[in-house]
């Protein structure tokens, strides 16, 4: 993992690919309790086609390098995050690709300033007041207080339950690598500061605020590309057909079977369509 240094602290990241490509480059968006390494399949398949990429470690519970008190750790204040990731890397035309509660973050970044973006691809994700969807609320819920939050952490150190309907297989289609899960929820187990991190982005979670941020994205005025697993029993088909609708410019794109980690279920999929978000 390399380290660049944002205004509000480092920030990890990986970078796949070939530094010299001429493709626009890719920077990824993970959701709550992952970490980058969700998108390491979708990224080696990009370096293949020749794409750079870029994959930041965000404050949402399994990173490693904790933020000062005083950041600004909301939902649209982690997205300003990534924009400022984004420009320390002098990045411009992005391909913005978001999954799960990082496509939430990148609704609010297009929202917030979309000048570096040159397209948007979201997996499936959080939209209109599904910010969580049901049941994931009331672990919203439980979680914005530490002490709640390690308590809920402990009970995935058992790798049934981590890998559970009640953990992270229900994300799933296929089984999870039990090491990449258990390196996901170290951080929070490990790390006062991380949990800390962690309870003050939950707080700051609230489906009204991405409602209203839905209201807008026609204003976004480049392509999007909506990637969906049709087998997602949290994010259906229907929100992705409501999301489509919402852009001025947008395609879905299902894949049979997928589910809501779908870079994991189908990585060289998914890079096919990243690319061919770019290239048109």
């Amino acid at each position: 993992m390399a380290v660049i240094d944002i205004p509000p602290g480092p920030v990890e990241y990986r970078a796949a690919g070939p530094p010299d490509s001429t493709a626009p480059p890719v920077v990824f968006v993970h959701g709550l309790l992952v970490n980058a390494e969700l998108w390491t399949k979708v990224a080696d398949a990009l370096a293949r086609l020749g794409i750079r990429s870029y994959a930041p470690d965000l404050p949402l519970g399994a990173h490693r390098i904790p933020w000062t008190a005083s950041t600004d750790l909301s939902p649209r204040g982690v997205a300003r995050l990534v924009n400022d990731f984004i420009a320390a890397l002098g990045l411009t035309d992005v391909t913005l690709v978001g999954n799960d509660t990082g496509g939430a973050l990148c609704q609010f970044l297009i929202d917030t300033d979309h000048s570096r973006v040159g397209r948007l691809v979201l997996t499936n994700c959080d939209a209109f007041d599904q910010f969580p969807p049901a049941p994931f609320g009331l672990i919203v819920k439980l979680g914005r207080r530490p002490a709640v939050l390690r308590a809920m952490m402990e009970t995935l150190r058992l790798k049934a339950l981590r890998h559970s309907m009640l953990g992270f297989g229900g994300l799933v289609r296929d089984p999870l690598d039990p090491a990449l899960t258990r390196r996901w929820i170290t951080p929070s187990l490990t790390d006062p500061a991380v949990r800390r991190d962690t309870a003050k982005f939950l707080r700051r979670v609230d489906p009204k605020d991405l409602l209203d941020v839905s209201t807008r994205l026609h204003d976004f005025p480049k392509p999007v590309r909506l990637v969906w697993g049709a087998a997602d029993p949290f994010f259906d088909i229907g929100l992705a057909q409501r999301l489509r609708d919402a852009f001025t410019d947008a395609t879905l794109v299902e894949i049979a079977g997928g589910r809501t980690f779908l870079p994991l279920d189908e990585p060289d999929r998914v890079a096919d369509e990243i690319r061919a978000s770019a290239v048109g």
